[in-house]
């Protein structure tokens, strides 16, 4: 299975019911996983903001962390350093992204060596998708 690149957004829909969820399921069992460092992190905020606004109920929201502990498994996590920093500074330089989104398009940049021609980004974020295609990345929609 060919690996691609995930951002945050693109994997809150494989844990819980999202109207994205069947889309996302297809991917998922297309490519393999490769991930930013803090991606727990903005699934499991994006997870108990869906239940603090009542789209998903208690127990969806610890059915929904036991899915995330799952694919925490089986995806490959690329870990923060000052490569990945001094990029993400760059990629604010030329592309309109928040700084989170600056690290998600830095890291994949890293994980590819820095030549994304024919490596999968996959996003739920437009804007992401964006600047990820213009940087030479694959872009799918999650």
């Amino acid at each position: 299975m060919e690996d691609a690149f995930w951002d945050s957004s693109s994997l809150v829909p494989l844990c819980t019911v999202q109207p994205s969820t069947p889309s996302a399921r297809i991917l998922s069992r297309q490519y393999g996983k490769a991930v930013w460092w803090a991606t727990p992190l903005e699934v499991r905020s994006a997870i108990t903001r869906l239940a603090r606004m009542g789209e998903i109920t208690a127990n969806g929201q610890v059915q929904a962390m036991v899915k995330l502990d799952e694919l925490r498994r089986s995806w490959t996590e690329i870990f923060p350093d000052d490569e990945i920093r001094d990029r993400a500074e760059l990629v604010l330089d030329r592309y309109p992204l928040t700084a989170a989104d600056a690290l998600q398009l830095a890291t994949a940049l890293i994980w590819c060596d820095g030549h994304p021609r024919n490596r999968a980004f996959i996003s739920g974020d437009a804007q992401l998708l964006a600047a990820a295609s213009q940087a030479g990345f694959n872009t799918i929609q999650a």
